[in-house]
């Protein structure tokens, strides 16, 4: 399976990890040249010796996209720091592009509900978060 993240940050560089060691074809774009180090980061190779693809782009633009691989990924992952570029880019992949498995972080509730109404996979850590607080603070059962 061949899958595009955008955004290396922590998430995205932990995903990216993790899909390739499980044996996925990966190419991660981002728009900081300096974020490769975290694919590097705790590795025996570099992420290109151990078969990554890295690409230093904007997401937002269509060239970069296509220059990461999108037009033969069966799964893109919307991982940016900003809600707005990960839904403007989740629906680009979705609709122009017609990936399969559009996967996208959204950290505000309302909108990752919103969305995923509208056939995106959303991940709302905001939400989850929320879900892990409310629990904790049940009683503990006697």
């Amino acid at each position: 399976m061949f899958v595009l993240i955008v955004g290396a940050g922590r998430v995205g560089s932990a995903v990216a990890k993790s899909a390739l060691s499980s044996g996925h074809e990966v190419s991660v774009l981002d728009e900081d040249p300096l974020s490769h180090e975290r694919l590097d980061a705790g590795q025996d190779k570099s992420w290109e010796d151990s078969g990554g693809q890295f690409t230093v782009g904007t997401a937002l633009e269509t060239e970069a996209l296509v220059h990461a691989g999108i037009d033969r990924a069966d799964v893109f992952i919307a991982s940016t720091a900003g809600d707005n570029t990960n839904l403007v880019i989740a629906q680009l992949a979705q609709r122009r592009f017609e990936v399969e498995k559009v996967i996208v972080r959204v950290m505000d509730p309302a909108r990752a509900s919103w969305y995923g109404e509208q056939g995106l996979h959303t991940i709302s850590p905001t939400k989850h978060a929320i879900e892990m607080f409310e629990m904790a603070l049940q009683p503990e059962p006697v």
